[in-house]
């Protein structure tokens, strides 16, 4: 049986009177790619950050490795996240800060490595992601495809066990989308870590996925691998899938 990194356990969450997510269960392999699927609103950003503990379930337990993070307080949080990589929807780099300064900021607030050692680790990284010799470049001299994988490049630098990735391939082209992809693929494989991966491109997902789960009013409605999810004969999944109007999922 394969090892859990994580498990979300009968959760809950609401905001306001918008219920998003009710008595959800999941479990995120270890060593895997596990992608997100499910419309928009259906709570897949939030599962990301109730992985990292940005977000507190109204009900329920988020476990990682075995440790209920729902029970920790603020700074035992803190130190959680320093081993969980986020890679965000538009990357959120410092328009202020070059590339470079960018990737070093989690190893200055995280790590005692003196200048040196940040500036070869961030080369390193760059490299691993396809931007050597861009440290001194402001994201505003970068493509969209370049920022992402900047914003790659800062999730993964301090070397986390696992790294949580929103929308990773919205608004590029199919040529970088790709390019993203098979990154996602060698940077899991890099850090022998976990990755949990929120996504409508469904393309991107086939190539990458190991686990899909699809969200769905709040719940789980299909988990499994792509071969399984592909053959699912829930009609909500399937609809999804297709991109068919004609289904139970309201248009």
């Amino acid at each position: 049986m394969a090892d859990i990194w994580a498990r979300i356990e009968d959760v809950c969450v609401r905001y306001g009177p918008k219920i998003v997510m009710e008595n959800l269960t999941l479990d995120i392999v270890e060593g895997a790619i596990t992608c997100i699927i499910g419309l928009s609103g259906a709570g897949k950003s939030t599962t990301l950050r109730l992985l990292n503990g940005l977000k507190q379930p109204d009900s329920g337990h988020v476990y990682i490795k075995g440790r209920d993070i729902t029970t920790l307080r603020e700074r035992e949080l803190i130190d959680l996240r320093r081993t969980i990589g986020f890679s965000f929807q538009f990357a959120a780099l410092f328009d202020s800060l070059t590339v470079g300064e960018n990737v070093a900021l989690p190893l200055r607030e995280n790590t005692h490595m003196n200048e040196a050692e940040i500036k070869d680790v961030v080369a390193h990284t760059l490299e691993s992601v396809g931007l050597a010799h861009m440290e001194d470049r402001y994201p505003a001299e970068l493509s969209g495809g370049m920022v992402k994988r900047a914003g790659f490049a800062r999730a993964v630098a301090i070397n986390p066990q696992a790294v949580l990735y929103d929308e990773p391939t919205t608004g590029l082209d199919p040529i970088i989308t790709h390019v993203l992809t098979d990154l996602i693929v060698s940077q899991r494989r890099r850090l022998n870590g976990t990755a949990v991966v929120v996504s409508h491109d469904l393309p991107s997902i086939y190539l990458m996925a190991d686990y899909i789960a699809m969200l769905f009013e709040g719940a789980i409605v299909a988990y499994g691998t792509v071969e399984e999810i592909w053959r699912s004969e829930n009609p909500i999944v399937q609809q999804f899938l297709q991109g068919s109007e004609i289904g139970p999922i309201p248009i």
